[in-house]
C-alpha cells in the first residue's frame, strides 16, 4: 500500500508542476522575444546554449548523450538546431569585418570584453563538427582557433594565469565563467586535447579562488583586481552565471570519454555549484524571487538570475543526484509560471527570516503570453536587472529570455527522467513523513 501512495503523490506532485508551468506557446513567445532582442556578443551565445538546450538536447553538454555529439544531424534535429547554425554563420561572416580585416588571433566579435565573445565559440565549433563549413564555405575550425589563441596570447592574466574578463585591464567578472570555461571545455573534448579540457576546470578554480567570498557565506563577489569599476557586491546573476558555467563544465567532462580521468574535478565542480546553491537560497524572498543583490534588500527583485538559478538545480540533480534545494527551484519555476493576479507565498529554508510579501498583476489583455505574472504583454520577462547596467532595474533583457528557455529546458529533462527528488521537493510530504 506504501508503494501505491508514494507513486500516487509523485504523479500528483508531477500533474502539479504540469499545471504551474509554461505552455509550448508561451515558450515560443519567450524565445521570439529573445530572437529580438539577442545583438551583444554574451546574447548570442547565451541565445544559441538556450535554444541547444531547448530544442536540441542531443547536441547539448548538459543532456544524457554523450560529447561529442554526432557528426551526422539527424533529421528530427535539422530544424532545432538550425538557429544555432545561424548565428554561428552570422558571426564566422561578420568576423572580419567586427575586427578590422585582422588575420590571426582574434575574438569571434569585437567587444570590450575580453570573454564574452567565447560565449559563441561553442555554436561555431559545433557548426564545425557537424560540417556546416562544407554547406557554406565558411572556416569555422578557423574562426574557433583564432578565438582560442586570442584568449591565451592577447587576454591579460593574474599571476597564478586567470583569464582577463575585460581588455582594457586585468580584471575579473563572475559572468566569465559562463563564457569561458565552457567553450574550452568543449574545445578540448572535440579536439582530444585533455590539457584543455583540464584548463576549463582550472580557470574556473582561479576565479573562485578570487570572487568567492568567505565572510558572505561563500556568495561571489561580482567583479574584482580592477583599477576600476570593481563590484564587491553579491550580484545574484553573477552567482548564476558561475554556477551555470560550472554546470556545462561538469556535463561536458562527465559526457566526454576522459570522465574517468576527470572524477576529482568532476566532485569540485559539483561541490562549488552547490555551494552556489546554499549560499543564494539562503537570501530567496517568500516570493520566490531572489534581490538584484542576494544578500542586499535594498534593491529590486530580479526574475532573470531566479531563472537561471533553478535550472542549475535541475541540472546538478540530473548530473549528479544533488537535489538539496529542488523545493526552492521548483517553488522559483511556479512563482516565474504563474498567472497574473497570483498571490506567491514561498515556503523558504532561510536561517534569515525572509520578508513576507506577495506578488500580484492585473491581467494583460490582448497579449501573445496573456495574463501571466512575470511577463509583460509583449512576452518580456519582468522585473528584471538591466543587462547593460547591473546595478540598475531594466527591461527587455535578452539573457533573462534566455535563462527561461534554460530553466523550462533544465525543468523538463527533470521531468522526462522521473523527477528524480521531486518528493524533497515538496516541504509538506516531508511534514507527513514526520
Amino acid at each position: 500500500m506504501l508503494s501505491f501512495f508514494v507513486a500516487g503523490l509523485l504523479l500528483w506532485s508531477c500533474s502539479q508542476a504540469d499545471a504551474q508551468s509554461l505552455t509550448s506557446a508561451q515558450i515560443s513567445v519567450v524565445s521570439e522575444r529573445l530572437a529580438q532582442g539577442a545583438v551583444h556578443s554574451w546574447e548570442f551565445g547565451t541565445r544559441a546554449e538556450a535554444l541547444l538546450e531547448l530544442n536540441a538536447p542531443t547536441y547539448s553538454v548538459v543532456s544524457f548523450n554523450p560529447v561529442p555529439p554526432p557528426h551526422s544531424i539527424p533529421s528530427n534535429l535539422t530544424s532545432g538546431l538550425g538557429e544555432v547554425f545561424t548565428i554561428a554563420h552570422n558571426i564566422v561572416t561578420g568576423r572580419n569585418l567586427s575586427n578590422g580585416n585582422i588575420t590571426g588571433p582574434q575574438p569571434l566579435i569585437n567587444d570590450a570584453s575580453a570573454g564574452d565573445p567565447a560565449s559563441i565559440g561553442v555554436a561555431v565549433l559545433l557548426a564545425n563538427w557537424t560540417g556546416q563549413g562544407a554547406i557554406d564555405g565558411l572556416d569555422y575550425a578557423g574562426a574557433a582557433r583564432d578565438q582560442l589563441d586570442y584568449l591565451f596570447q592577447n587576454v591579460s592574466k593574474t599571476s597564478d594565469g586567470a583569464i582577463s574578463h575585460r581588455v582594457d585591464q586585468l580584471q575579473l567578472w563572475s559572468d566569465s565563467v559562463y563564457m569561458v570555461p565552457p567553450f574550452l571545455a568543449y574545445y578540448g573534448v572535440l579536439t582530444q586535447n585533455q590539457t584543455l579540457l583540464n584548463e576549463s576546470y582550472t580557470q574556473i578554480s582561479l576565479y573562485r579562488k578570487y570572487l568567492r567570498d568567505t565572510a558572505a557565506n561563500n556568495l561571489w563577489k561580482h567583479i574584482q583586481l580592477g583599477q576600476t569599476g570593481n563590484d564587491d557586491g553579491h550580484w545574484s546573476t553573477g552567482n548564476a552565471w558561475a554556477a551555470a558555467g560550472m554546470i556545462r563544465v561538469l556535463g561536458t567532462i562527465q559526457r566526454s570519454p576522459y570522465a574517468n580521468s576527470f572524477k576529482s574535478q568532476q566532485t569540485d565542480l559539483a561541490n562549488w555549484v552547490h555551494e552556489i546553491h546554499a549560499a543564494m537560497y539562503s537570501h530567496i524572498n517568500s516570493n520566490g524571487l531572489f534581490y538584484n543583490y542576494a544578500d542586499n534588500s535594498t534593491t529590486f527583485y530580479d526574475t532573470s538570475s531566479t531563472a537561471l538559478m533553478a535550472s542549475t538545480v535541475y541540472r546538478l540533480s540530473l548530473l549528479c543526484n544533488i537535489q538539496t534545494y529542488l523545493s526552492l527551484a521548483e517553488q522559483s519555476r511556479k512563482a516565474l509560471s504563474a498567472l497574473a493576479g497570483s498571490t506567491i507565498s514561498v515556503t523558504t529554508t532561510s536561517t534569515t527570516p525572509a520578508p513576507s510579501t506577495t506578488s500580484t498583476a492585473p491581467p494583460a489583455t490582448n497579449t501573445s503570453t496573456p495574463g501571466l505574472l512575470h511577463f509583460t504583454s509583449e512576452g518580456w520577462l519582468t522585473p528584471v536587472v538591466n543587462p547593460y547596467s547591473y546595478g540598475a532595474q531594466g527591461s527587455d533583457s535578452p539573457e533573462g529570455q534566455a535563462f527561461i528557455l534554460e530553466m523550462q529546458a533544465a525543468w523538463r529533462d527533470w521531468v522526462t527522467d522521473g523527477a528524480q527528488g521531486a518528493m524533497v521537493a515538496l516541504p509538506w510530504l516531508i511534514i507527513v513523513v514526520c
